[in-house]
This record gives structure tokens, C-alpha cells and sequence, in this order.
């Protein structure tokens, strides 16, 4: 579904007219496409006292073909770049009317080291120097620790109010700029979550908190392709979310089953054959027809990826709504909603998890919605679905850690789909317009969110949720 006033605002002639009478003018996202470089340009570099991350980011940024740029407050950045063979530089702010090519692309702060309140200064001395030197597009990225990590509660205080200024700076950007936090533990490699972050792929993401623990980190032979010699089933893949998230997997090196209810036979096919067609020289794809909310299905669905030789990445994006509110709803309604979109998710898992069908260090990634977080009018059934969903990846956290296996879920807010073009013009445009990029996002933006979470760099997350909403007000 297009957006038809975004596209208006951004054209030659709707430009000016926004610009005369004063409409807003969302930015067009720079997403991942596989003709242009996914990086490149200045990362400004600040930092709190003592910063723990300097060695890794360096290493981060050359792999990517960035430049770091020290600002003031990142003094030991420059000689431990030279150490390093990187090119440098000092970081000069940049008026507002400067041209776009002197613009950096990212600005990152590493706060690691702060450890009282008093030392929250510094973010203000980066931010209030940088903000207005950002590209369109750009991102924001502040590293910190886990709060409940620190030794004493003036750090934990300190740590904390790290996550209120990523999240203000996310609302104060505009021009399609991200801002988010990685709380990265000590021993842990953020380098999966930084690629990600600072990339094309994470145009929709924004205002987040990803806590990073210590893990083995596998490292990418290929970081274009890091799913390669992976099998992933996606469930609904026929359409919409699912769809695409088969066809980034697929890119991602995946050899992917798709797998939707019978009905869905035809789009399934075609959808199936178009992500063959994408990537002839791929492994082989598969379409898989179940009902998942069938009694039998779990053991069926187990037998079948078995004989395939198991599974490594297991995203659950199935779902249905039957919407109305509480009192008009009937028990087959709330009983429908719950079981395929959350009953159904426990019950192929648990068959796979005791059957060893889903292998070690694999990835399960569930589709929330920002419904499980704020609630939505009419959709009491569906709203306690997602929610569950969000309980059941915290909950199953420790359980899965002894085999190495992460479980995480993302929450899309506002996607351009068939299903939210059927929603009623008022609602659907306050829901574009109602989060920081001021428009809705892309079924593939929730899909390059999976693909990372399913990257076996990112096995220092688990338990977490991702909203992919452009920081959405809802939930808030």
C-alpha cells in the first residue's frame, strides 16, 4: 500500500506546496537495496569518562568502511585510531545550512564508562554540538552497560538515564534519523547489533533498547550473507510481513520453508517461486502447507523438518484477527485469536525443542505487536495474543540459554499492508503519522529486523523485544 500524501510531499511540485502553507514533510527512508553501498561516510565519535568500547568500535567501523571522527569529548579516540592504522579525524559541527556531503552519518556516543549522574554532561556537550550535523537519514547511537550490571546505584542511575535521552533524541531528529541504545555487557560483541544499527536495514527502528550479554560470537564469513547454510521455516509466508520475511532470509543466504494453511496455497507458490527467482544460485526453497492450530500439526510439522535434516531458525509471524469489542465478542472469536497466535507457537515449539529437530545455537523469533503493548479498542483477543507472546520470549530466556538457543520477538506499530489499507482513512493516517519518521512502515523493515535477530552474531540477545515502529507515540 502506498502512501500517497508522502509521496506527494516529496515530489518537485508537492514540496512547495508543503513548504508554503507548513505540512509536514515525513522523509523518504533510505532503505537496504542491493545495489548501493549499505555503508560508508563519518561516524562522529563522543564519549563519557572512561569509555570501554573505543577498541571494538574502531575495529566496527573500519570492517564497514567508516571514518571516525573524534569530538571533543572523545579524547583518546585519536591516538588509539592511529594504533589501529584507521583513518581519523576531529570532529568540526556543522551549521545548519551546510552542504549534504559534509554531513556525517552517524553520530555515536560511548557512555560505557559513566558512573554518576554528574557525568551526564557529556551527553549533553556531543548531542547539543552534533545534533544539527547529522545526515538525512543518519543514526544515533549511544552505548552503554546494563544498568542492573553496575556496581553501585550511582552507575545504575547513571546507566539508566542513558535510555531517556536515546529515546528524546529519537523524537527530536526528524529527517528520518534513528536513535537507540545498546546496553552492551562486559565481554560482549556488539558488532552484529552496530552493523545493524548504523545500516539501511534498521530504517524503521528507532527509540529501542537492546541489551547485548556476553555470548560465543560467531563471526560472518560472508556479513552480506551471515545465514548461509541455515534452514528457516517462516509460518504465514504466503502474504504481506511473512512473505517478506521469507524473501530477506532467503537473501541473507537462508535456505527457507515457507509454510501458510492450505487456502493459501496459490500465494504461497508464487511467493515461493518468486524468492527463487531472486536468488537462482540459492539453496533450494519449500513451501509447506499446515494449519498450525490443527491438533496434529506440531508432531507433522516436526516429522517433516526432520527428514530435512532440522532447523535452525524458526520464525513464528502467523496470525489472525477477529476484531470487536469484549462485550459483542464471541467465545469462538477469543478462542481462534488466542490459540493460532499464541497457543499454537508453544505447542510447535515444544514438540521441536524435546525432539531436538530445532538444533543448538538456533533462533526463534516471534511477531508481536504494539497492540500487546498499548492495547487496541476492539481487539481484546488479539492485544492478549501478542502480549503472551512478549511474556513467553522472557519467559523462555533461561530455559533455552544451556543449548545456546536465543528467543526473541519484534513488534511492528504501523506496516503498509493489505490489512491496514482496509482500516478506516481517519485511523489509518493517525496511525502513519502518530511516531517519530511520521508515516508508516514496510513489511520488510520487520523482516530485516528478523533477519538480524536471526544472525548468529546476535547470539548475545535473547529475551528482548524490538518494536519496529518508527518509535511509535502508541505504547509509549
Amino acid at each position: 500500500m502506498r502512501d500517497r500524501y508522502l509521496d506527494f510531499v516529496n515530489s518537485s511540485f508537492g514540496a512547495g506546496v508543503a513548504r508554503s502553507i507548513g505540512l509536514p514533510r515525513p522523509e523518504v527512508l533510505r532503505r537496504h537495496r542491493a545495489d548501493r553501498p549499505e555503508f560508508g561516510g563519518m561516524a562522529a565519535i563522543g564519549a563519557g569518562p572512561s569509555p570501554a568500547l573505543f577498541d571494538a568500535l574502531i575495529d566496527v567501523l573500519q570492517s564497514v568502511g567508516m571514518t571516525g571522527v573524534a569530538h571533543e569529548s572523545a579524547r583518546g579516540w585519536l591516538p588509539l585510531a592511529n594504533e589501529h592504522g584507521a583513518m581519523s579525524g576531529r570532529f568540526e559541527p556543522q551549521a545548519p545550512d551546510a552542504n549534504a556531503s559534509d554531513r556525517v552519518e552517524a553520530l555515536i556516543f560511548d557512555g560505557t564508562g559513566i558512573a554518576d549522574s554528574t557525568e551526564l554532561t557529556k551527553l549533553y556537550g556531543f548531542f547539543h554540538d552534533g545534533i544539527r550535523s547529522v545526515a538525512k537519514s543518519g543514526r544515533i547511537i549511544v552505548l552503554g552497560r546494563p544498568p542492573e550490571t553496575c556496581g553501585s546505584p550511582h552507575a545504575w542511575t547513571a546507566q539508566r538515564a542513558l535510555e531517556g535521552m536515546a529515546r528524546s533524541l529519537g523524537k527530536e531528529a526528524r529527517h528520518g534519523i534513528t536513535s537507540n541504545l545498546l546496553q552492551v555487557a562486559e565481554g560482549a560483541s556488539f558488532e552484529g547489533a552496530l552493523r545493524f544499527f548504523l545500516s539501511p536495514r534498521s530504517a524503521y527502528v528507532s527509540g529501542q533498547v537492546v541489551r547485548i550479554e556476553a555470548a560465543p560470537f560467531v563471526k560472518p564469513a560472508d556479513w552480506s550473507k551471515p545465514l548461509s547454510g541455515k534452514r528457516a521455516i517462516v509460518t504465514g509466508a504466503a502474504r504481506g510481513i511473512g512473505a517478506s520475511i521469507a524473501a530477506v532470509l532467503a537473501a541473507l543466504g537462508a535456505h527457507v520453508i515457507g509454510l501458510d494453511v492450505p487456502a493459501a496455497k496459490d500465494a504461497l507458490d508464487q511467493t515461493m517461486l518468486g524468492i527463487e527467482d531472486a536468488s537462482p544460485s540459492g539453496g533450494v526453497h519449500a513451501a509447506l502447507l499446515a494449519d498450525i492450530g490443527a491438533p496434529e500439526a506440531p508432531a507433522e510439522l516436526a516429522a517433516a523438518l526432520d527428514a530435512l535434516g532440522g532447523i535452525d531458525i524458526v520464525v513464528h509471524n502467523a496470525g489472525i484477527t477477529r476484531d470487536r469489542t469484549i462485550a459483542k465478542m464471541t467465545q469462538a472469536a477469543w478462542d481462534s485469536v488466542i490459540d493460532i497466535n499464541l497457543s499454537a507457537q508453544e505447542r510447535i515449539d515444544d514438540v521441536l525443542l524435546a525432539q531436538n529437530v530445532l538444533h543448538d545455537c538456533g533462533r526463534i523469533i516471534g511477531v508481536s505487536s504494539i497492540s500487546g503493548i498499548a492495547g487496541n479498542l476492539g481487539q481484546t483477543n488479539y492485544a492478549t495474543s501478542k502480549a503472551g507472546v512478549i511474556g513467553r520470549v522472557a519467559s523462555m530466556e533461561r530455559v533455552l540459554q544451556p543449548r545456546g538457543i536465543t528467543i526473541n520477538a519484534v513488534a511492528p506499530g504501523f506496516i503498509e499492508t493489505q490489512m491496514t489499507a482496509r482500516i478506516p482513512l481517519g485511523i489509518r493516517e493517525a496511525g502513519r503519522r502518530m511516531n517519530s519518521m511520521s508515516q508508516g512502515g514496510q513489511p520488510v523493515d520487520v523482516a530485516e529486523t528478523i533477519g538480524w535477530l536471526a544472525s548468529p552474531a546476535s547470539a548475545g540477545i535473547s529475551g528482548q523485544l524490538v518494536r519496529v515502529c518508527g518509535q511509535s507515540l502508541i505504547g509509549a
